[in-house]
């Protein structure tokens, strides 16, 4: 289980070095990110002790959406201000990425040929 940890803050601790050194402009997580799905690419597998730890952390998750609840409780003077450019923000991105995920699924699909899943005629 300390293997775990160890691999997650390695990997979080290599995604910020690179990010602050390299001055990319990415989340350090998301690299770090990366960087684990890489090496679990390379692996092969989920190892034991992080795929513990990663049931563990799953199992909270929850408890990490606090510190955005009260995020938005303290700045609601702000939020109610502009509460319709945040709206429109938030249906024009979700509706664009329906649409991409869609297009996208459809491509795949098309490239996997008809004849292979057959048709209900």
């Amino acid at each position: 289980m300390l293997g775990g940890f160890v691999i997650l803050l390695g990997c979080q601790l290599i995604g910020e070095l690179l990010v602050r050194s390299l001055d990319l402009p990415f989340p350090s997580p998301v690299v770090g990110m990366i960087l684990l799905l890489i090496g679990l690419m390379i692996y092969g597998e989920v190892p034991e002790g992080l795929r513990v730890v990663a049931e563990g952390l799953l199992r909270h998750l929850s408890l990490l959406f606090v510190p955005a609840g009260v995020g938005l409780m303290v700045h609601f003077k702000l939020i109610q201000a502009d509460w319709l450019s945040i709206a429109l923000a938030l249906l024009i991105s979700s509706v664009l990425t329906i649409v991409i995920a869609a297009l996208v699924m459809g491509r795949m699909m098309s490239k996997d040929g008809e004849g292979k899943h057959g048709s209900a005629d």
